[in-house]
């Protein structure tokens, strides 16, 4: 596992597990398995609703608070609650965040944003994201001094984000990449392409290891999600081997635009007014 220094100085893995769309049981079994493996880097959100399970997979797994980046967003219907961040580490059972994006670009995000900015500056949080907010990432380096050290997108080699690289390139903002394998629906059709079969056979590696390995060449931060422990271990065995320049650009000719998500303006107001159900303490 190699890191990254982000452009305010704080140092962040380069892959982690992520946990959208695991149960509790699930994200907490995961989280706790691989950080025995070696991982260091967890990725979840308000939304994911699996919070306390991810802060109880931390304390199971045995590793020290400090050896692990943990990162989560807010909810739009969070930005507004001054509360926000404190209930954040609470249900992670933690005193501080790596890591804290706003996760989607709805009315209120400035308020959402606002709430990082106060944050970063207590100490809550060494870090501050912004998640989906593609169009929008002129719009929050014009109207705040504080500029975000990561911007988490749908990128995969289908869509590697080529007009958003033109901004967080310039700006040092890295990119970490969710659907790193194209998402339920195209996953089978990237890792069944025949360019990703031919470099797998020649470096005898996984279909997936390939494209995750690609996501790390291209310098994003990838965190690939799984209950399945095997998979979790795949996952993260990418480090004996670099793809060339050549096969990188082979892949890069994958490139056809295709999302796997398209957000609609109604989509970010139904976001707005979704009133999260937390997991209860226990």
């Amino acid at each position: 596992m190699k890191e990254f220094k982000l452009n305010n100085g704080v140092i962040m893995p380069n892959i982690g597990i992520g946990t959208f769309l695991l149960e509790p049981k699930d994200a907490q079994n995961s989280v706790r398995e691989a950080l025995k493996i070696g991982y260091r880097l967890i990725d979840t959100a308000n939304a994911y609703m699996n919070e306390r399970a991810v802060g109880r997979g931390i304390k199971e797994s045995g590793v020290d608070r400090k050896d692990i980046f943990l990162s989560t967003k807010l909810w739009p219907s969070e930005y507004e609650n001054p509360n926000a961040v404190d209930e954040t580490l609470e249900r992670l059972d933690t005193d501080y965040i790596d890591l804290l994006f706003i996760h989607q670009p709805t009315k209120n995000w400035k308020e959402g944003y606002k709430q990082l900015i106060k944050a970063y500056k207590e100490g809550k949080i060494k870090a501050i994201g912004i998640s989906n907010f593609e169009r929008e990432i002129e719009e929050v380096l014009n109207e705040f001094d504080v500029k975000p050290q990561v911007i988490q997108v749908e990128c995969h080699p289908f869509f590697p984000q080529d007009e958003l690289r033109k901004v967080t390139d310039k700006e040092n903002i890295r990119i970490m990449s969710w659907y790193p394998l194209g998402g339920k629906g195209m996953t089978a059709e990237l890792l069944n392409k025949q360019t990703i079969i031919n470099l797998a056979n020649k470096y005898n590696k996984t279909t997936a290891q390939i494209v995750l390995k690609w996501h790390i060449q291209m310098g994003f931060i990838v965190i690939p999600g799984s209950k399945n422990v095997e998979h979790i271990k795949d996952n993260i065995d990418i480090f004996d081997f670099n793809l060339s320049n050549d096969d990188m650009n082979v892949i890069s000719k994958l490139n056809n635009n295709q999302r796997r998500y398209i957000r609609t303006d109604d989509a970010l107001d139904n976001f707005l007014n979704w009133k999260i159900t937390y997991e209860t303490k226990h």
